[in-house]
């Protein structure tokens, strides 16, 4: 049933918003049912409240007291590689009992790296065109094996790609995984406002210009798409979240799951360790003593430039997107309106104006509201941050050429891969540029050097490129 019209014309004038109300009540039939049906689904009250914290000001950023995080660095001793094999076995543990879901952000386009659709089916394997999908899928089909465990998959999408990402699967036969087993939902979004009048822009006459709520909105969307209800009927306990462009990612490392369960935490993070003050990523760090990542342009010089007596840099933990995240703290957040703070990203938003002609603006004209999943680490009441090697574990595809392009990404996995196939004691030949050959390793043939070792028949050896896979081996 269509929502009734004046009534909505009358909240959105109490909620300071006379622009949308004059252009609901100018419309009529078909066009007027559709803008009033979007409308009704926004929350005017918190678009208020935003206009009036970030229109006409810029945003404030107050760190508090600053300390370098509380992280388990990669293991030196025999010691620290004890404590990791007994946190890996619990993390195991934690898998067979089947309490542990995986949720994939999986909202964003390809388009910065000249691809059109969503950036999953981008192929970025060299050999084969593997798409990121794809290889996910292939890993998650290896770990339920390993396991024997049902290890559910949710992917969340955006209003632009979901229906694309679906039909993706359903031609692919979901990657030989079980459909049931897969499940999707859709990201949240947020109306942009004029960032002087901070007015509801509309992209056309009948249609409000909205934007993905930003990565934070992964906890809402749990709720508001049952995914969290499904999960507490199976049995779920964690989440292990991660991101749709980076292919090096150890999904459900049980090392991680471990260090998580043995702290009683209710959000866990990877990080690896910058080198460089610069590096663009957000620094893992304790704000007013608790978990929290600082954005890389908030981070005072003085901070990001600090090191320690051996030389190495004091804030030194990169968050690269990868957490444990217990349902029950998903739950607790998530009852009522969520408890993450808003953030404002000026932007050129494209819309119509009050004689619904169209507005192309030259120079940033709109504020887009989002919300950062990161921002949840300092409501938890116990938190982990574990290292991780960059080198195995992060390289991410992002641009179309130079840093965290497919060409890096390219790099980084063949490299992986040569390190997997020299310790089984067969020897990688490089290329003129001294870089190992391409390599790929299907997921399901291994999931690290020492299952590699097993898979392979004692004359095995590597020419050329050469993609290994469940039952051929294609060299070129």
């Amino acid at each position: 049933m269509a929502p009734a019209v004046d009534p909505l014309i009358d909240r959105c004038r109490a909620a300071g918003q006379p622009a949308l109300a004059d252009a609901l009540a100018a419309l009529q039939g078909d066009p007027r049912e559709r803008l009033a049906a979007q409308v009704a689904e926004i929350d005017l009250e918190l678009v208020a409240e935003l206009c009036e914290r970030f229109v006409g000001s810029e945003e404030s950023h107050q760190l508090g007291a600053v300390e370098p995080a509380d992280a388990i660095a990669l293991p030196e001793t025999e010691v620290d590689r004890q404590r990791d094999e007994i946190a890996r076995e619990r993390g195991e543990q934690h898998l067979g009992e089947g309490k542990v879901a995986l949720v994939l952000l999986a909202g964003g386009q390809g388009s910065r790296l000249g691809f059109e659709g969503p950036k999953g089916n981008f192929p970025f394997a060299p050999i084969t065109g593997r798409t990121l999908f794809d290889f996910f899928a292939a890993r998650i089909d290896a770990l339920r094996m390993r396991y024997d465990t049902a290890l559910p998959w949710f992917i969340m999408t955006s209003p632009v790609n979901d229906a694309i990402t679906r039909e993706t699967f359903a031609t692919a036969d979901y990657f030989g995984l079980d459909p049931d087993s897969v499940h999707f939902m859709v990201q949240g979004t947020m109306p942009a406002v004029d960032a002087t009048a901070g007015q509801i822009l509309l992209e056309a006459p009948d249609r409000v210009s909205v934007s993905p709520d930003g990565h934070g909105g992964l906890l809402g969307t749990l709720r508001r798409s049952g995914a969290l209800d499904l999960m507490a009927d199976s049995g779920i306990e964690t989440l292990f979240t991660f991101q749709v462009d980076n292919p090096l990612v150890r999904i459900a490392r049980p090392q991680f799951l471990g260090h998580h369960l043995f702290a009683g935490a209710e959000m866990s993070s990877i990080a690896v360790r910058k080198t460089v003050p610069e590096e663009n990523v957000g620094v893992i760090a304790k704000i007013d003593g608790r978990a929290g990542v600082i954005e890389y342009s908030d981070l005072p010089a003085a901070l990001a430039n600090q090191r320690e007596a051996d030389g190495r840099l004091s804030y030194w933990a990169g968050s690269i997107a990868i957490h444990c995240i217990e349902r029950g703290f998903v739950e607790r957040l998530t009852d009522g309106r969520l408890g993450l703070p808003f953030h404002r990203a000026l932007k050129k938003v494209p819309h119509v104006d009050a004689s619904g002609q169209l507005v192309d603006p030259v120079e940033p004209n709109g504020i887009k509201f989002e919300t950062f999943l990161f921002d949840a680490l300092p409501l938890a009441h116990a938190s982990v941050t574990l290292e991780a090697a960059r080198e195995e574990e992060f390289s991410p595809i992002k641009n179309a050429e130079g840093v965290d392009s497919p060409q890096t990404a390219r790099v980084h996995m063949n490299r992986l891969y040569a390190r997997w196939f020299e310790a089984a004691g067969v020897p990688i030949p490089v290329g003129a540029d001294g870089e190992p050959v391409d390599l790929e390793i299907d997921p399901r043939v291994a999931l690290n050097a020492d299952e590699l070792r097993d898979a392979l028949p004692d004359d095995f050896e590597v020419t050329g490129p050469t993609a290994l896979g469940l039952s051929t081996m294609v060299e070129g």
